[in-house]
């Protein structure tokens, strides 16, 4: 009877197993996680893509501890028009530092907590094994832009998806894979 009632059990028990496991959270990634240099390189499309082709964009992060938070620093090298054997070349980079909000996983960036001012207003949070800055600035025009860097760890290094919307409209979208390649 015992072997009867276990047979007829065992697949419940492992359904609902699979269920709470399948219904589970998993966790948050702590900000450590994310420390260390990655380099990689993306392809950006914007809503011009259809008639200009799209751009490649070298990319290199750095996300280090700073007390009492950290800094995100990514530069961009994009090459784009100009001679197919010497096309223009653009380099920027951008540095955030960012401190613990009052919300676990939530960051609030040093200095740019003005949507007015030309850093914008800046935050980032961590879901699951991703890190998200959003940077939101309003126009001369009474308009707004949010720039959304979404960092991704998978296997050796990060995904990177970042966006770029103006008044409620896709501009710009970028794609792209990183190696670690140091701490």
């Amino acid at each position: 009877m015992k072997s009867l009632t276990l047979r007829l059990l065992a697949p419940l028990l492992a359904f609902g197993l699979l269920a709470s496991a399948h219904t589970a959270q998993a966790e948050n990634l702590p900000i450590s996680a994310f420390y260390g240099h990655f380099q990689g390189s993306g392809v950006a499309e914007n809503s011009d893509s259809l008639y200009f082709g799209v751009t490649v964009r070298d990319l290199d992060v750095r996300i280090s501890p700073e007390a009492p938070g950290f800094y995100v620093e990514w530069t961009s090298v994009i090459r784009s028009g100009g001679d197919p054997n010497n096309p223009d070349v653009r380099k920027r980079t951008q540095r955030m530092s960012f401190l613990p909000s009052r919300k676990p996983g939530v960051f609030n960036a040093v200095g740019a907590q003005d949507p007015r001012s030309p850093e914008g207003l800046g935050w980032t949070s961590i879901n699951e094994r991703t890190l998200t800055v959003h940077v939101m600035r309003i126009t001369a025009t009474g308009g707004y832009v949010i720039q959304t860097y979404d960092r991704t760890l998978e296997g050796t290094g990060m995904r990177l998806k970042f966006t770029n919307v103006s008044n409620g409209e896709p501009k710009r979208q970028v794609d792209a894979r990183l190696v670690k390649v140091g701490n």
